[in-house]
């Protein structure tokens, strides 16, 4: 039976915190109590017409918050507890919601709607509610216009949640029959349309059958094309979000339309308000997406996709969309670099340039250069902001062997523009531009640089000296000298930038202090930049990077001392840490890697130590993440001496592997187990019983993301094969765990991409743990213990390579198995190898594949078999 909550719904949103804490304790308590009866008195509280607006709105909300959450484990108990409920309750709920679709209140609708949908989600795929569609159909014949259009509503939020394969094609066919009819031209409700029009974009997913049929996909397309000339602007900016779905869902269908739609969308862009044109240049941004990732399955390997032919949609279309797409570039906002985060069509429009202009190469400079140069000069800082755009945003994609001679006579241009110009626009466009030609046409991807002995003083001069300019301009300056570096990241000695090394700390160190650098992400950009200077340093410099590492030292050490923040100042002081500790990580690596600096570097281990774990007395995850790295760095520079700080370490290290909410740290903190490994080998012996404990927990925690978990499998091989044999006491926890996780990803059927690289990923994982168990065991007399296992790691490998969905790195670590098996079990495997489907195919396969690495991890196993065989 249902309670009486409205009372409890309206204080729950009092003013007064009292009031306001005591409702929701006693709706908490109602809900433990007796959970159905909660759950009815919410869809009767929203359903009621006589209740307040205030209380129906919230017990909507606390009824669709019972039924889905963002994380996977707490979604999945949500539906699971809804399941369990009893049928009388259930179906009494379900009648409510259906019933509010009618009230003549448009929140209680509309909320309606969205819990309609995740009851739907829920019940759906397991062959529950059959009747619903039905039901909802139904009522779009109901003459009161607002029942249709929150049906419309609930249609579409259910297409949302609902995978297609749920529902019949029959069904399919009805949904969007109702959809389209409720679009079309003739219906003279505006809300109607509206609703039909955004359902479309939600159904299209469902719409594989209809889009292959000439007739159906006709209409669908002209009815989408008449909305996008609506009088109402939600509606054609609905219909254009709609196109823009069909782009990327159906790109190979498109030729016959894209006339019209060219028409269409160009008229819009110049016509149009913002909303709607916007919608519209993004059509073309997703038809470059589309194009580009088909001509890179084309020209790549592994052809993914490849069966979609390209119809070159962009380079037919350049000669009249370009010009559209440089003249949306003058429509810039006077305050639009201010406004962070802001998007606008002058925006839109030369990211959409810079996009055909990956699609297309070299065909687009011709189409440009003459906009920029006739406008690269003109009184109108428009003009010049927009000539200057056009070219930074058509620098990737074009061949350096086109680009480079007119970069060369550019590149005075923009330094004179970046140090003189009058207008901020122009100056952040024209740093912004320098950043990406010392990005595309700088350092090891091209063969001839831009950048000259004879240049880079004058480069960095202005790049200097624009870091005293205001934040958005300073900032862009740190992130071209960031690309500048970035160049020379692999020169080692002969870098141009060693004799302005002092000189280029000394202005970072003095923008990281500016009043205003938390402008603009500008402090973030300057630590970067000093990052990327670091790492591009040599034997030359590295005396001056090691004067660095006290004054960075000494500025933690402020963040750490500092007492009684403000929840702003506690922030900044957070993204300060953060930085700091990714700063010292970099230092450490570098000087570490560095031979003659490496031991006057470690003379501030231990003071760097004892600083970082400090830090770990932050609540913050992303300093949590920084620190836990720049601790990983150290341990792999300080090699078997860090084992002194391990016993002050170790509870933080606990501590991250236990940190399920904030993954990401559980994640780096598996990354730093395998760094320890490394650098302790045997003396990280004392600890591994608590962190193979924590580590096998997770494995088996169904509320870690599972992002974390190939990390685990490939940090078991990483303690085998620093402690050897005495890995045998793990073997029988282990072994289990990766033989299942091995059948699982074995057999995984990949849906997307995105599985198919997580299922790689986590057979990474595996075989990198197989490896390292493998290695660790050899040469000792207790290899025996492997034996029973190996017929199931060769049962793993020849089912993926029967699956055929083994990428680069997964094709390796597989080859390396067998090898390590035939090296460490020898005669013992030797039969078992030769009788394996897979692993003379493989081999040979991989022998004339075009990755050399790959070439010869598979020369290495075929040799290690042969001995095996032969033993």
């Amino acid at each position: 039976m249902a309670l009486e909550v409205t009372q409890f719904l309206l204080n729950a949103q009092s003013v007064d915190g009292a009031t306001r804490n005591h409702a929701e304790e006693s709706l908490k308590q109602i809900q433990e109590q007796n959970l159905p009866a909660f759950l009815l008195s919410l869809s009767s509280e929203l359903a009621n017409n006589n209740k307040p607006i205030e209380s129906r709105r919230l017990a909507g909300l606390i009824l669709k918050n019972a039924l889905d959450a963002k994380e996977l484990h707490r979604k999945n108990d949500l539906a699971q507890r809804w399941l369990s409920l009893d049928l009388a309750t259930k179906t009494q709920i379900k009648t409510s919601l259906l019933q509010t679709l009618s009230s003549p209140v448009s929140d209680a609708r509309s909320t309606a709607s969205q819990v309609i949908a995740k009851v739907a989600g829920i019940e759906l795929p397991h062959k529950q509610w059959p009747e619903l569609i039905g039901s909802l159909l139904s009522n779009i014949h109901q003459v009161e216009t607002h029942v249709k259009q929150a049906t419309l509503e609930t249609l579409g939020y259910i297409c949302e949640e609902v995978p297609p394969q749920v529902v019949d094609q029959d069904q399919v066919n009805r949904i969007l029959t109702a959809v389209v009819q409720g679009m079309n031209a003739t219906e003279t409700s505006s809300d109607v349309r509206l609703a039909a029009t955004r359902a479309l974009y939600n159904a299209l997913g469902f719409a594989q059958a209809n889009f292959t049929n000439d007739m159906e996909r006709d209409y669908i397309m002209r009815v989408v094309c008449e909305a996008t000339q609506s009088s109402d602007v939600k509606i054609r900016q609905a219909a254009f979000e709609c196109l823009v779905a069909i782009s990327s869902t159906y790109y190979e269908k498109l030729a016959q339309y894209m006339q019209d739609i060219f028409n269409i969308t160009s008229k819009a862009v110049r016509e149009d308000e913002e909303p709607v044109a916007l919608q519209a240049i993004e059509f073309w941004s997703s038809i470059c997406d589309e194009e580009i990732d088909i001509l890179d399955d084309y020209r790549s390997e592994y052809t993914g996709d490849s069966d979609v032919p390209c119809f070159y949609f962009i380079k037919q279309a350049l000669p009249a969309l370009v010009p559209m797409l440089l003249e949306t570039l003058l429509k810039q906002e006077e305050d639009q670099d201010q406004d962070e985060g802001g998007w606008n069509i002058a925006m839109a429009g030369g990211t959409c340039l810079g996009l055909v202009a990956r699609t297309v190469g070299d065909d687009i400079v011709p189409l440009v250069m003459p906009f920029i140069e006739e406008n690269i000069s003109k009184p109108d800082w428009r003009r010049r902001e927009a000539a200057t755009y056009a070219f930074g945003s058509i620098l990737e994609g074009p061949s350096p062997g086109k680009l480079a001679p007119i970069v060369n006579v550019a590149l005075n241009f923009m330094l004179a523009a970046l140090a003189r110009d009058p207008n901020n626009h122009v100056k952040d466009t024209t740093a912004w531009t320098l950043g990406r030609i010392f990005e595309f046409l700088h350092g090891a991807v091209v063969e001839t640089s831009v950048i000259t002995q004879e240049n880079c003083q004058q480069i960095l001069t202005v790049l200097l000296q624009s870091m005293k300019d205001v934040p958005n301009v300073a900032e862009k300056a740190c992130g071209a000298l960031y690309f500048l570096a970035q160049g020379y990241e692999d020169e080692g000695s002969v870098s141009p930038l060693t004799p302005f090394f002092q000189d280029i700390f000394q202005m970072l160190l003095y923008v990281t202090h500016r009043e205003d650098a938390t402008e603009s992400n500008l402090r973030t950009a300057a630590y970067e930049a000093l990052n990327e200077v670091v790492r591009c340093s040599n034997d030359e410099t590295a005396p001056i990077v090691m004067q660095l590492i006290p004054v960075i030292m000494l500025e933690l050490h402020q963040t750490v001392e500092a007492q009684k923040l403000t929840s702003d100042e506690r922030e900044k002081q957070n993204d300060l840490q953060g930085l700091l500790c990714g700063c010292l990580q970099v230092i450490i690596q570098k000087m570490g890697s560095i031979e003659g600096s490496k031991y006057a570097f470690m003379q501030y281990a231990d003071q760097i130590m004892d600083l970082l774990l400090k830090v770990f007395a932050s609540r913050n995850a992303t300093v949590h993440e920084e620190a836990m790295l720049a601790i990983g760095a150290l341990a792999y520079t300080a090699g078997p001496n860090f084992a002194k700080y391990m016993p002050q370490f170790y509870q933080y290290l606990e501590m991250g592997l236990q940190n399920f909410e904030e993954y990401q740290i559980c994640a780096i903190t598996v990354g730093v187990v395998g760094d320890l490994c490394r650098a302790l080998e045997d003396k990280i012996l004392p600890y591994c019983d608590g962190i193979m404990t924590q580590l096998l927990k997770n494995l088996s925690s169904n509320q870690l993301h599972r992002s974390v978990k190939p990390p685990i499998f490939s940090c078991f091989g990483d303690i085998a094969l620093a402690i050897g044999e005495n890995f045998e006491k793990y073997l029988v926890y282990a072994m289990p765990m990766l033989q299942s996780a091995a059948e699982l990803s074995a057999h995984a059927v990949s849906q997307d991409d995105e599985m198919l690289e997580y299922t790689n990923q986590l057979r990474n994982g595996i075989l990198e743990a197989y490896s390292g168990i493998l290695q660790g065991f050899k040469s000792s007399p207790k290899t025996q213990l492997l034996v029973p296992y190996a017929p199931h790691v060769l049962q793993f490998i020849d089912t993926m390579y029967g699956g055929r969905e083994m990428d680069d790195a997964v094709m390796k670590s597989a080859l390396g198995v067998l090898g390590d098996l035939a090296d460490t079990l020898g005669s013992h495997v030797g039969p078992l190898i030769r009788d394996s489907s897979s692993s003379k195919d493989l081999i040979e396969e991989c022998m004339v594949y075009d990755d050399p690495l790959v070439r010869e991890s598979a020369e290495w196993a075929k040799h290690a078999i042969n001995r095996a065989v032969s033993g």
